[in-house]
């Protein structure tokens, strides 16, 4: 789901079946070890990147991706030098 507003990120997440939106800001250089979450989600990095690692697998997201995470799956977070703006769209 690519937009440029969080107001058309949060409509169009409402109406794939979310019912959260929130603005996430992150530290720069944060890591969040390995964790999991009740919730369905699904965002986009609207500044700077952060890594997602789940199992052996590291994918690198930058301003402008937008990725997705089922619930209940281990991953950890690593925040690039600049921190992160994501939004997030969340199925509770």
């Amino acid at each position: 789901m690519k937009t440029s507003h969080f107001e058309e990120f949060s409509t169009a997440a409402k109406t794939m079946g979310y019912d959260e939106c929130l603005v996430r800001e992150w530290a720069p250089s944060l890591v969040i070890d390995t964790h999991t979450h009740p919730f369905d989600v699904t965002a986009l990095v609207v500044r700077g990147e952060f890594k997602l690692t789940v199992g052996e697998v590291q994918t690198t997201y930058k301003a402008g991706q937008p990725f997705a995470l089922a619930r209940n799956i281990p991953h950890a977070e690593h925040y690039g030098a600049e921190g992160a703006t994501v939004w997030v769209a969340r199925a509770n």
